[in-house]
């Protein structure tokens, strides 16, 4: 095991300093804050995960949740995360004061969250849905729903899940078929199966409320005809106690990494008797489920970073320990009578030690402008406002879930060639890390899906008024970074990347006029890679105004030599990172149609 996970500076310094966290408490729901109050939230959390979920990481791991006899089994500490999670108020703090909650900051939650996954990934998950869970019933479900199900919830005593995905629909949610038919009782009954469930079930917990989608009965066809349902493990009885639900665990899976993190696959009402509670109003649930998407993306993000960010330290002690071969000498050849040199000292080591750091510390950066941006906007004291945000956040979503989540496992893939052979042995927890992380690219919308949904529904929003205003942001940047010598390069760079983009869709938009769909978004994970890359580039500037600005008026909360370190990090992500988009550009404005089907096939 490594000695750390995360670097609570640098985590800090993007929230107060990069992102400006003390400005949001001046906004009317966080008022009672302060940055000490907030400090001690978040340094209680990393307490509570130095103790309860770091020193077990490798332990969840090799004692994985399995399913016997209709129940699933898990790492004791689920327990600990769920029942001191729930006291710490893990759960319960971003929600309102009425509901139980502290009226913290999605940016402070965000921040907490960042300690927890980058600790130890497998548990996190569990409180997490069990807060996504309850947000939809807060939001969207009647106050008899909301006193039953979500002060058990907020406190830990009860988990919660989301129920989508079914054996035959995949992603493909207007086919799904679980059925909810009226009773006269005011309940529905439920019938059906979901699969990949994750969190779905677990020995310590007395109860798991479903958020489940559902069609009822003569609903229409497609996502049109999709309600949601609050679907209890066991429901409440009149006397207070709890009775089953018929709501079958059928099995666990079993999985290359986050194996303590249970997925279950769910059987409702085999014995036709399983009752829902409508949320909302019918044939809506999908409608209710996305509103929360944008939170749970940002939290895919978050976790791949903080599981590159945990696999960067390792990789990082590991090269300041092993001490292997020699530097060269200046004719290029290398004394056998010097003593070895630390790994850490070779520039090829240095440069895979460069891109795990800018993958982490831009991406952490990214989530917490994601954050930002979801704060801002529900906090608008304008419908203008308001809706500046909410567009803002929708455009960089699709990249905030998915950079993370790639770059992420590039970054884990460049940590476990630092360690060598050792890498790829159990004995280092690299290989665990990178085991872990391969599941965000597929977490609440593929990559594919992602970068559909990036140029097929983002870049045309509002007839390309999206992507005009984050353009504006990004020239905002540009233009400060412009005003400082040792970046105006940068900033020269970037605007001509952006000059790229427009040349990009310039060429692609014509064929969606069209109406050739399929060829319009044929390469759209390459324009996800490419403007991922160009968002990257704009967060490392950022990062860097702020750091060249802190250095130049001598006022910066840390050493000096940590903000040069930002400035490194973002020599290196514009020497070696950002090029690639010139390739990337080459293959989207190629006249190629080799990945759409033709009537003949060749080879596939």
């Amino acid at each position: 095991m490594a000695d750390k996970y995360v670097d609570m500076d640098t985590l800090k310094y993007m929230l107060y300093d990069v992102h400006n966290l003390e400005d949001m408490l001046g906004r009317e729901r966080f008022q009672d804050h302060d940055k000490e109050s907030l400090d001690l939230f978040i340094d209680s959390t990393k307490t509570f995960a130095d103790k309860e979920l770091f020193p077990y990481m490798q332990e969840v791991d090799e004692k994985p949740a399995y399913h016997k006899d209709g129940t699933v089994y898990v790492h004791e500490q689920v327990k600990t995360m769920m029942h001191k999670g729930g006291e710490l108020g893990l759960i319960s703090a971003p929600f309102d004061y009425d509901d139980g909650g502290m009226q913290i900051p999605f940016m402070v939650q965000t921040a907490t969250n960042y300690i927890l996954n980058a600790a130890n990934n497998h548990l996190p998950g569990y409180t997490g849905l069990t807060q996504g869970a309850a947000e939809l019933i807060i939001h969207f479900a009647s106050q008899e729903l909301k006193d039953t199900f979500v002060p058990n919830m907020l406190e830990g005593k009860w988990g919660g899940t989301m129920c989508l995905t079914e054996p035959q629909a995949g992603s493909s949610l207007s086919d799904i078929v679980t059925k909810a038919t009226p009773t006269d009782e005011g309940h529905y009954k439920i019938s059906g199966q979901k699969i990949f469930i994750s969190g779905g079930d677990n020995h310590f917990t007395e109860n798991v409320v479903h958020l489940l989608l559902a069609r009822i009965e003569g609903a229409p066809k497609g996502t049109k005809g999709i309600s949601l349902f609050v679907v209890p493990k066991n429901r409440p009885t009149p006397d207070g106690g709890l009775e089953s639900n018929d709501v079958t665990t059928v099995a666990d899976f079993q999985k290359l990494g986050q194996r303590g993190y249970a997925t279950t696959h769910l059987g409702f009402g085999d014995a036709d008797d399983c009752q829902g509670y409508l949320v909302g109003e019918p044939n809506k649930g999908l409608h209710y489920m996305f509103m929360m998407m944008n939170g749970a993306r940002i939290a895919v993000g978050l976790g791949s970073s903080a599981i590159a960010s945990a696999a960067y330290y390792a990789s990082l002690q590991y090269a300041n320990e092993r001490p292997q071969g020699r530097k060269l000498t200046s004719d290029g050849t290398k004394d056998i009578n010097d003593k070895q040199a630390l790994i850490v000292e070779h520039p090829d080591v240095r440069r895979m030690l460069l891109l795990q750091k800018a993958v982490v510390e831009g991406s952490m950066s990214l989530v917490m402008l994601a954050s930002k941006y979801y704060d801002l906007e529900n906090t608008a004291t304008s419908p203008e406002e308001k809706k500046k945000y909410n567009t803002l956040l929708e455009m960089i979503i699709p990249v905030v879930k998915t950079y993370p989540s790639e770059a992420g496992a590039y970054s884990i893939n460049n940590g476990l060639q630092i360690l060598g052979g050792y890498g790829f042995c159990s004995d280092f927890i690299l290989q665990l890390y990178y085991r872990d992380i391969r599941i965000s690219s597929i977490y609440e919308g593929t990559t594919g899906i992602q970068s559909q949904d990036l140029l097929g529904r983002k870049m045309t929003m509002g007839h390309g008024e999206g992507a005009k205003l984050l353009m504006a942001e990004m020239m905002e940047t540009i233009q400060a970074a412009s005003q400082l010598d040792s970046l105006k390069g940068y900033a020269k760079i970037l605007g001509d990347k952006l000059q790229l983009t427009q040349q990009i869709l310039g060429h692609l938009m014509p064929f969606a006029m069209k109406g050739d769909y399929e060829r319009f978004l044929a390469d759209a994970t390459i324009f996800m890679e490419f403007f991922s890359l160009v968002i990257m580039g704009w967060t490392w500037l950022d990062i860097g105004v702020n750091a060249q600005q802190t250095l130049i008026n001598g006022n910066g909360n840390y050493s000096d030599d940590f903000y040069e370190s930002k400035l490194e990090t973002l020599e290196y992500f514009f020497a070696y990172e950002l090029p690639k988009t010139a390739g990337h550009a080459e293959i989207l404005m190629h006249p190629t149609t080799v990945t759409i089907k033709k009537e003949k096939e060749y080879i596939l």
